[in-house]
């Protein structure tokens, strides 16, 4: 469980949403950002038919095995099994982290969103490889979005477990430094690179923050 974890980079982990990219293609949009540092990226496809899903999916395994990256699904275990993706994310709404193992198998790196010390703890006993711990900030991606927790449920949560812990909420280039001192493994963004007319500047600039501080 560990392993699968500490092997991967999580230091700038996009989540996609169509919704942002003001038209422009999703593969673009990917490409560029994974060329300029984007070390994961999650295909999060609320809307969509099963059938649009899969075919975006295997769109953007070709783009992370060209680039050697984990490709990560969110909520499906289907999808991510049928286009060999290397990771499925799972909200507390969704499938049980231990039936998504049994189902998924042992070498698939699997996500929980958490954002309290107890849910982190919980899914680290169930088998999760990495956590989504947020929001941090307030965010207005997600129409679901909790409160945010801040920098000491962060903190809270990375004294708390063994596995990776990616901020995810809010987060922007100017706040990026901030959030991996306080002992984040990773930042996770979707409208700062998504919806930025240029996505390759938009993840170097948090690349650069990112590296500075790690």
């Amino acid at each position: 469980m560990k392993e699968r974890g500490s092997e991967v980079d999580f230091s700038l982990y996009l989540v996609t949403d169509r919704g942002l990219s003001g038209g422009r293609p999703l593969e673009k949009i990917v490409r560029e950002s994974v060329a300029a540092g984007v070390t994961v990226v999650q295909l999060r496809e609320k809307d969509a038919t099963a059938r649009e899903f899969l075919e975006q999916a295997f769109s953007l395994e070709k783009i992370a095995s060209e680039f050697r990256i984990p490709l990560i699904i969110n909520d499906r275990v289907d999808i991510a099994l049928a286009c060999r993706a290397q990771g499925i994310h799972l909200g507390q709404s969704d499938m049980q982290c231990a039936l998504a193992r049994r189902i998924a198998g042992s070498d698939m790196l699997i996500g929980v969103s958490v954002s309290t010390v107890e849910e982190a703890v919980e899914a680290e006993a169930d088998g999760a490889d990495y956590l989504g711990a947020g929001p941090i900030f307030a965010t207005s991606t997600k129409a679901d979005a909790l409160p945010a927790i801040g920098f000491d449920v962060l903190r809270a949560i990375r004294r708390a477990v063994h596995i990776p812990v990616v901020a995810i909420g809010g987060i922007k280039h100017t706040n990026a430094a901030e959030v991996m001192r306080a002992g984040a493994d990773g930042v996770a963004v979707v409208s700062a690179i998504i919806a930025d007319p240029d996505p390759g500047a938009a993840a170097r600039r948090f690349r650069s923050e990112i590296d500075k501080n790690r």
